[in-house]
């Protein structure tokens, strides 16, 4: 094909789209003037009427009688035929690549002022043999671009998440059989708030706020120990002159409202402090009592409507056949665990207490640590265990911090911290011993008394947690139950029993058994523990801070962090989508969080890649995607036994496809932990629910809280003490408050609720700002600054189509026809920036909503400075054509006959669009586009529109598309907002290597091919997969 030249900047370009795109995005004051007057040309509107003052009304769109068609190549739905659009090159052998429209935009577009990104400074491009960019891109390894031409994969997943979401609501219960589980034993009812009011004097009656004076008196000391600054800033303010007298407090310094909030305040059980004395040393460990500790949790009011009493098995299907696992409840441990206590106790409520242990540093300097221990338990529902605002876990003790630098012995001090660990950990544990086999009378929120069974159900922790409670030795799997040497829990606590027999034989005994030899292990009395057995799952320290941040040092050795940065940087925009501008290969002390982010695209920029020695990469792809598969999988909030089989499938194909690493020569095996533990993660959630019932990420957030924030509040000096005081005080506040709230507003209750799986359809409402974030812009406005180069066009083919008469149909050129006389009564529109998606608080909890997703539409606003630029950024997105489901990308399958002979399977139902503006029609012009039966969608937008989504590449696993062409023009149409799915993210397809003329702003023009992100959360991993 010829090359086009522009007459004004004698710049060459490759085709007359990207001439077109050229002349209408340009700077270049020469070719602006050329654009404006082929407008001109193209259409001579009739000069305005002097005496209309209409402003909004524009008289340049009327149609004279004469005028031709419009000049618009069509609009996607129901106007051409797929089999009569060009594809690209990959898709149709016979096309021609040169009308792709892949031309370079002008050299002013891509500054600073214009792209509106401040680009960071990157190493220039140095060739090599394996990364050196070629021209094509299709031909350098064929594996990677085959798709999998057997749909029944895709299908199969989907009709899998299907039984999820069709149960989600009302599951196959099935209860347990003895009816007395979890029954109450006392059918008087007091309720915990009630308890509460009988604890404060008698001022209680009739004051609300007592022990305060008054409402105000209790919002001020409410602010001061939730919000308010130190004990002495606060002291200095209310001793102003006049201050406590003007607004009526009863205290007039902290010390006075202490002094209230520590004797007439009921909350929590107070902290003991207690020596620990290991090796002639004593140690003091800070903890509560934790029997009362599992009541104030079990008789909170906020949580009386949602706890559970009994296990209960949920399925899928009529058939019981495929059982779905979710809270803590629905998993196996549960249900034997009461199989066992019934033998002895019929009638028990069991109460599974979960708890977690990690050293913090509270300090950034100094190396200050703290040792929380935190506590929970399984009757809450994990939605509201996971939120700190609820307060669902309770901090239960402060362990030891010592590092016994004194002992000199590496080994002698490793057996001491693990001894002081198990000694302080089995002060606390030690009430649930008789607890748990004998039970214990308490009373729900709702009080109702239950004869309760607290049973250390399970530990949260990191791998040196994990090896530090079960006492195995390090590069151990601290959860197989059957050691190295084939020894079973048995031989285990036969070596711990050989304590007796002499210091010498209890070492040798437990050296046997592959364990520490621990004195007496925390978890050695109580009841239906194994603690091999209770060791969970840990997403955030297993999985993103550990095999995912070993397998970003992998790709950066095999791929190059030099390149593997440089797409980082040119990644497009997405809500769900972190720019790490600086790349991700010389990130120091990464996040979990980050390395959540990462994962988000961290296979769709290593596709094509050049690997050393021109290797192919096909390996290498099915190994990174087994993994983030399996991180996707295993952090489903619902699954079903269905499931739990592609966890274990995904978790293979990284196995199956691991030694790309040893022949690239990055690694010589694969003995990590935390890669073994992850064979245990089907056999945990089958045995304790899902993942989010014990996740460290929640403990994680709990150090702010309740570590760091304590500290900070201290002076220093004997500071557990301070803190454990510091705590109690903002627990009786955090009590009363609900105390309060009940007396203003009475009991509130949820009589409708009921177990259920999670929200698996990821139900959430499409939302739009009141006002527009533009009153008026003009028509040649959205035209240029936009990129909706047809929007005058496309909006007349929107109004001639909405006003056909029902049951209709007319042909693309009565269409057309049609659209020349439709007249656009303005000159301005109001332009809407963003459109997002929030939350829906399905399950009651009273959760606030929070946006979920969201898509932005707006053009760049340069300044000058070009790191002060804000970059345009224009979205794309899932459009549903209106046969598109909940789950999954088809409404139905299609077979796509191309060049006559290629034959390719395509899914409609959603399309890929790139929403260029979101828009408004003027009240008054309703009236005149449109008759009185016809009432058209308060927003619309217009989109651009890609090809239809393929089948998924047997490597990669993601589908492929490009914009869709004719006659070398983009397709675009005007369409209801709310047809717009969700955000959809696009990877370019990159090559061997990056093009370093490509950013952020502009690569959704200059690439030619795309892969769909599957990768962004939940419910895109559910639906590309």
């Amino acid at each position: 094909m010829p090359e086009t030249m522009c007459p004004a900047c004698d710049k060459k370009l490759a085709t007359i789209s990207g001439y077109n795109q050229h002349l209408a995005k340009t700077t270049n004051p020469a070719c602006r003037d050329l654009y404006l007057a082929s407008r001109q040309f193209h259409a001579s509107p009739p000069a305005p009427d002097p005496q209309d003052d209409d402003q909004d009304m524009d008289v340049g769109d009327v149609p004279g009688p004469n005028r031709s068609p419009l000049h618009f190549e069509g609009d996607f739905f129901g106007t051409y035929a797929e089999d009569e659009l060009e594809w690209p090159v990959e898709f149709d052998d016979g096309g021609d690549a040169g009308d792709m429209g892949n031309a370079l935009t002008d050299e002013e577009d891509s500054d600073d002022d214009r792209d509106g990104a401040y680009d960071e400074w990157e190493p220039p491009l140095v060739p090599s043999a394996h990364n050196a960019h070629e021209e094509d891109d299709d031909e350098h390894d064929d594996t990677q671009d085959q798709h999998t031409s057997d749909t029944q994969e895709p299908d199969a997943r989907h009709g899998v998440e299907q039984h999820l979401r069709e149960h989600e609501q009302i599951p196959i219960v099935i209860h347990y059989p003895d009816q007395r589980a979890g029954q109450p034993i006392d059918l008087t009812k007091q309720s915990s708030n009630a308890t509460h009011h009988a604890r404060l004097n008698d001022s209680g009656a009739t004051n609300v706020y007592a022990p305060f004076a008054s409402k105000l008196d209790w919002e001020m000391a409410r602010w001061a120990k939730l919000r308010g600054p130190s004990s002495t800033a606060f002291s200095e303010l209310v001793s102003i002159e006049g201050f406590s007298d003007t607004i009526g407090l009863s205290f007039k310094n902290a010390r006075e409202l202490n002094k209230i909030i520590d004797n007439e305040l009921p909350g929590r059980p107070k902290f003991k402090r207690e020596q620990i004395v290991i090796a002639n040393e004593a140690f003091d460990v800070y903890y509560r009592d934790i029997i009362e500790c599992i009541r104030s949790l079990f008789s909170d009011p906020n949580f009386a409507d949602f706890l559970v009493f009994a296990p209960e098995r949920h399925y899928a299907d009529e058939d019981e056949t495929v059982r779905l696992y979710h809270e803590m409840h629905t998993g196996k441990w549960w249900w034997n665990s009461q199989k066992l206590l019934d033998r002895e106790h019929p009638g028990a409520t069991i109460i599974p207490v979960l708890i977690s242990s990690d050293k913090t540093q509270v300090t950034m300097f100094r190396n200050k640590t703290a040792y929380p221990v935190y506590m929970t338990i399984g009757n809450i529902p994990k939605e509201i265990r996971r939120k700190p605002s609820r307060q669902a876990h309770v901090l239960i003790a402060y362990l030891p911090t010592t590092r016994l630098e004194h002992v000199t012995n590496k080994a002698s001090r490793r057996r001491m911290l693990a001894n002081l660990y198990h000694a302080c950990v089995g002060c606390v544990l030690a009430p649930l011993a008789a607890a748990g086999i004998n039970g214990v009378n308490m009373r729900s929120g709702d009080g109702a008394m239950r004869r309760c069974h607290p049973l250390f159900a399970c530990f949260a922790g990191d791998y040196p947690e994990q090896v530090l409670v079960t006492g195995v030795k390090t590069t151990q799997c601290p959860s197989c139950d059957v050691p190295s040497d084939e020894l079973g829990l048995a031989a285990v606590l036969d070596a711990l029993g050989a304590l007796d027999e002499g210091g010498l034989a209890f070492i040798r005994a437990c050296a046997e058994a592959g364990i520490k030899p621990i004195v007496h292990p925390c978890w050695e009395g109580l009841p239906f523990v194994n603690i091999f057995e209770s060791i969970t799952p840990d997403i955030l320290h297993q999985l993103y801070q550990g095999l995912v941040k070993h397998i970003l040092a992998w790709l950066s050795e095999a791929c190059g962090g030099a390149e593997i940065d440089a797409r980082c940087r040119r990644l497009p925009p997405n809500h769900h989508i972190r720019h790490f501008m600086k790349g991700i290969t010389t990130l120091s002390r990464v996040s979990g969080t980050e390395h959540g982010q990462i994962c988000c695209f961290l296979l769709g920029i290593i596709i094509d890649i050049r690997l050393p020695d021109n290797m192919s990469s096909a390996r290498l792809l099915r190994a990174v995607r087994g993994l983030l598969d399996f991180l996707y999988l295993a952090q489903y909030l619902c699954h079903s036994s269905e499931t739990l089989t592609y966890l274990d499938e995904a978790l293979d194909l990284f196995h199956d496809n691991k030694d790309i690493f040893i022949d690239l020569g990055i690694r010589n095996s694969f003995n990590l932990p935390k890669l073994h533990f992850a064979l245990h993660y089907t056999h945990m959630i089958r045995m304790y629910g899902t993942t989010d019932n014990y996740n460290t990420e929640y403990t994680e957030r709990l150090h702010i809280d309740l570590a760091k924030d304590a500290y900070h509040s201290t002076n220093h000096k004997n500071e557990f003490a301070q803190m454990t005081t510091w705590l109690e005080r903002r627990e009786k506040i955090f009590r009363h408050e609900k105390y309060i709230q009940w007396r203003l507003t009475g009991p509130t209750h949820h009589p409708h609720h009921r177990s259920r799986p999670p929200e698996m359809s990821f139900r959430r409402i499409q939302t739009m700002t009141k006002h527009p974030s533009v009153k008026a812009v003009k028509l040649d406005k959205i035209v240029d600054e936009y990129g909706a180069m047809y929007f005058r066009e496309s909006l007349a083919r929107y109004v001639a189509k909405a006003t056909l008469p029902a049951n209709t149909t007319v042909t693309p050129q009565q269409l057309e026809d049609r659209a020349a006389n439709v007249y656009l009564p303005f000159q301005t529109l109001p332009v809407f920036h963003k459109v997002k998606w929030v939350s829906v608080d399905v399950h009651g909890h009273g959760d606030a909503p929070v946006t979920l997703d969201s898509v932005h539409a707006r053009p760049g606003l340069p300044k000058p400075f070009a790191s002060d630029s804000v970059a345009s950024r224009f979205d794309t997105a899932f459009i549903n054509d209106g046969t598109g489901g909940p789950l999954g990308i088809k409404g139905g399958l299609q077979l796509l006959l191309t060049s006559g002979t290629s034959i390719l399977n395509v899914y409609i139902g959603y399309r890929i669009g790139q929403v260029c503006v979101m828009f408004s029609i003027p009240p008054k012009a309703l009236s005149i586009l449109f008759p009185p039966t016809v009432r058209p969608p308060k927003h619309l937008a217009y989109v651009e529109w890609f090809t239809a989504l393929h089948a998924p590449d047997q490597n990669h696993g993601l589908r492929k598309v490009s914009r869709v062409i004719k006659n070398g023009e983009r397709i675009a149409s005007i369409i209801p907002i709310s047809n717009i799915h969700r955000s959809a993210h696009l990877i370019p397809r990159f090559g061997p290597t990056a093009p370093r003329e490509w950013s952020s702003a502009n690569v959704l023009d200059e690439c030619r091919t795309f892969f769909v992100n599957p990768y962004l959360d939940r419910h895109s991993f559910v639906t590309l997969r």
